[in-house]
């Protein structure tokens, strides 16, 4: 399933292994390599540069081992072969670099080192930083350094690349992951990568002044070097299905198969509109011969549109247009050319215009290497319905896995298609996801850290990172704080835990510095996002998805989203024995809630108003009343039903619906999560193979915030969660509504938990659970409690 490049991505904690041959410690002395460019093209403009150098060896080596980055990126060859990709995404002063074992790629004597090298200037994705265009390579021992970068390397600027502008206007959304890429055949210098190509008209490479650093020395900033955390991205061949439409031109899916070609005649426009199926990330890679001068372009779009921009059932394609983002590739009438872009496109549809000129051109093959961070779903959940033939349940797991899937890469993203940007409020619900049902944590970490990186002068973290483009969402901030302590809960992981909490701090005390004499938030600056939510009475606020009271104070949605993440601050600092500062910040939560009953509590509706004029009130003010403590625990229940019960309300979208979730969870209502998932169902019936932003008519059809179910799959329907700080032990309370049976397993740092459960006619709960051997717990079912120890056990409550 993996390419072969991902042999051997050895992080530097893992060189022990030669311990027989002990190394440098790369991350703490100056490299002896040198960042490279060429010595005359501009070092902060649009270019894609290729860099060679030939080393000799002896004889095939068993080990060599060698680090490498780049700015903005890299694709790696040894001999030819395509061996690995990156940077890691991150910022400047955190830029990550791979560490490779390239000696299954050497042989004996002449072997080629080979990389390509671009920067996208003005037309980069938001989502990537950078300091200038520069390619380092380290050997990691005396035996590599004859691999390092310095002047002995070859250069060249590839002519053939120009970008395609996104037209923002025609596609009418925000859209920020970067341009396309236009490749002209006839410029390129093809197998440039191949040991036997000449580069004798390829000039030196230009060794900066500045000596190369790990993060942490020298006198200048540029790029702060730290070994990458994450493995290197999964890639695997995928093809398209269906041949959906064909203007001028005939073909047919064994074109798609790999089976035949298709030949477009001189001087036609043909086009072609091609069907995946379903959504996916992928380098399309689009063979051709001959038609000398023949424009190419693919387009690619989530789904299509008709005449008033609709988007519609995602399946149907009559009477609607692709329109989306563009590559394109000119033919220089040559044999078996391939066009691959530089990045990733995301494509339910991909379309081919084929506009030749004075020959016909030959479409030879065209397929997707799929391309996502390699999480291994390791969980799994089935149950049976009360409606014969509902297999809505299972869909909604495997459209919610490929949304999440698809969602994850380098960083998490909000969406693949229009941003590639990590935000911490979808980034929480995605960490929850990855936990549960792969049991990698990897990603999540890294998340957690570029968070705490991003951290600017006021104390706040930004709410997507690493981006170019500086935004703030203080209520993400909180949902910071709040995913270090889903982390907690979830892992042993003291020593980076307790690395967090001056971060955490930080952002409390701006929080704290802005509540008000009236003990509610006062007036709040930067973007106080919430929901995607039809909000009313906020006319004060000019930015989307902000509630009544961000601006001039006085939120309750603000206040208890502060006091909900205070709670959860306080048990972090009393885990690590800072008591004092554990009480204080849940004294102040409970002012906060006190405050938000008293001012905003309507006792004739029974709800909490959004601020307390009292002239709006939403799901989400409520919700976070429930999750908070803010109303009695006795009155908890009946405010949840009546929270989802009352059409009134502002609701609560996709995203906000975890934590009304999440509220049912808390309250024992979590019978009445299956009958929640009706959205879900729609998004199904509307054709989606991935869950989207927002109700319809919706910009994003990929969003990972949307994915939620597969959390609630296992931590709702099948009730298990910690029972202690960093799952030492287990709680399992199983909600199965009107579900005959249900069948689940996660994978647990020790092992894997997995339980089966039906109910009993008389409402009683049979089944057994499956424990590691060293995890203990407890089942809970309608108020009785059965102690759970490792292994197999029966259950009958």
């Amino acid at each position: 399933m993996f390419r072969t490049y991902l042999f051997a991505l050895l992080l530097l904690n893992a060189t022990g292994v030669f311990s027989q041959n002990p190394t440098p410690n790369w991350t703490n002395q100056y490299w002896t390599a040198r960042w490279i460019l060429h010595p005359t093209a501009p070092s902060r403009q649009y270019g894609i540069f290729h860099f060679r150098k030939a080393i000799e060896l002896p004889q095939k080596p068993a080990r060599f081992i060698v680090h490498v980055s780049a700015d903005n990126r890299y694709r790696l060859f040894v001999n030819g072969k395509s061996v690995a990709m990156g940077p890691a995404r991150s910022d400047t002063q955190n830029w990550n670099y791979e560490t490779l074992d390239l000696a299954p790629y050497l042989q004996a004597g002449r072997n080629v080192l080979a990389a390509q090298v671009w920067y996208m200037g003005e037309g980069a994705p938001f989502a990537q930083m950078s300091y200038q265009l520069g390619f380092v390579l380290q050997g990691d021992t005396d035996a590599e350094k004859m691999a390092n970068t310095d002047a002995t390397w070859k250069i060249f600027q590839n002519p053939a690349y120009s970008p395609i502008k996104n037209d923002i206007p025609k596609l009418r959304t925000y859209i920020v992951a970067g341009d396309g890429d236009r490749v002209d055949a006839a410029q390129y210098p093809w197998g440039w990568e191949q040991p036997n190509f000449d580069d004798k008209a390829w000039v030196a490479a230009k060794p900066l002044g500045f000596p190369t650093k790990p993060r942490g020395l020298g006198t200048d900033g540029n790029w702060g070097l730290v070994p990458r955390t994450i493995p290197m991205m999964e890639e695997n061949t995928l093809r398209l299905t269906t041949v959906r439409r064909s203007e001028n031109g005939k073909m047919d899916d064994t074109f798609l198969q790999g089976k035949s070609s298709v030949t477009v005649p001189a001087n036609t426009k043909a086009v072609f509109l091609l069907d995946q199926s379903y959504l996916t990330n992928a380098y399309p890679e689009l063979t051709v011969s001959r038609g000398k001068g023949t424009v190419i372009t693919l387009g690619y779009a989530e789904a299509l549109v008709d005449a008033k921009n609709k988007k519609g059932n995602r399946n149907e394609v009559e009477g609607r247009t692709l329109l989306g983002f563009e590559d394109q590739f000119i033919a220089d009438g040559n044999p078996k050319r391939t066009f691959r872009p530089l990045w990733f496109r995301t494509y339910r549809y991909l379309q081919l215009t084929v506009e030749t000129k004075g020959e016909p051109i030959e479409l030879n093959d065209l397929v997707g290497q799929f391309t996502a961070y390699p999480f291994e779903q390791k969980a799994n959940f089935t149950a049976s319905t009360s409606t014969p033939g509902d297999t809505t349940l299972k869909a909604i797991w495997n459209v919610g896995w490929r949304t999440a899937r698809l969602c994850a890469g380098e960083t998490y993203y909000d969406c693949p298609y229009y941003e590639q940007l990590q935000y911490t409020g979808d980034t929480r619900i995605q960490s929850m996801i990855s936990l549960y049902v792969t049991g990698d944590d990897r990603l999540m970490r890294k998340a957690i850290m570029d968070y705490d990186h991003s951290r600017f002068n006021e104390g706040l973290t930004q709410s997507r990172y690493p981006s170019a483009d500086f935004q703030v969402i203080p209520t993400f901030s909180l949902f910071w704080v709040c995913m270090i302590h889903d982390y907690w809960m979830h892992r042993q992981d003291d020593t980076f835990v307790k690395s967090m909490l001056p971060g955490i701090q930080s952002v409390l005390s701006w929080h704290e510095q802005r509540i008000a004499k009236t003990g509610l938030n006062g007036p709040l600056e930067w973007w106080n996002f919430v929901d995607w939510s039809a909000w009313k009475n906020a006319k004060d606020e000019t930015a989307g998805g902000v509630p009544a009271g961000a601006r001039k104070g006085g939120s309750s949605i603000l206040s208890l989203q502060q006091a909900y993440t205070y709670f959860r601050a306080g048990d972090l600092f009393a885990h690590y024995g800072q008591n004092e500062r554990a009480e204080y910040y849940r004294d102040l939560g409970r002012r906060l809630n006190k405050a938000v009953f008293a001012q905003c509590y309507d006792a004739g509706r029974g709800l909490f108003a959004d601020t307390p004029d009292k002239n709006s009130f939403s799901q989400h003010a409520n919700i976070l009343a429930v999750l908070t403590d803010a109303v009695p625990a006795a009155q908890q229940a009946a405010l949840v039903q009546k929270t989802m019960a009352d059409t009134s309300l502002t609701q609560a979208t996709f995203y906000f619906k975890f934590y009304l979730f999440e509220a049912l969870k808390k309250t024992g209502l979590g019978d009445q999560f299956i009958a929640q998932l009706k959205p879900w169902r729609d998004m199904l019936a509307m054709g989606l193979t991935t869950f989207a932003e927002n109700p319809e008519p919706t910009r994003s059809d990929c969003h990972a915030w949307s994915a939620s179910p597969l959390y609630e799959f296992l931590s709702t329907t099948c009730g298990i969660r910690p029972g202690e700080p960093g799952f030492r032990a287990v709680r399992i309370e199983p909600f199965l509504g009107d579900l005959k049976t249900v069948d689940g397993k996660m994978p647990h740092p020790l092992g894997e938990i997995a339980v089966q459960f039906q109910k009993t006619p008389t409402g009683g709960l049979t089944g057994n659970v499956t424990l590691p051997t060293n995890l203990t717990g407890t089942l809970r079912w309608k108020g009785k409690t059965m102690v759970l120890k490792g292994g197999k056990q029966a259950v009958s409550l």
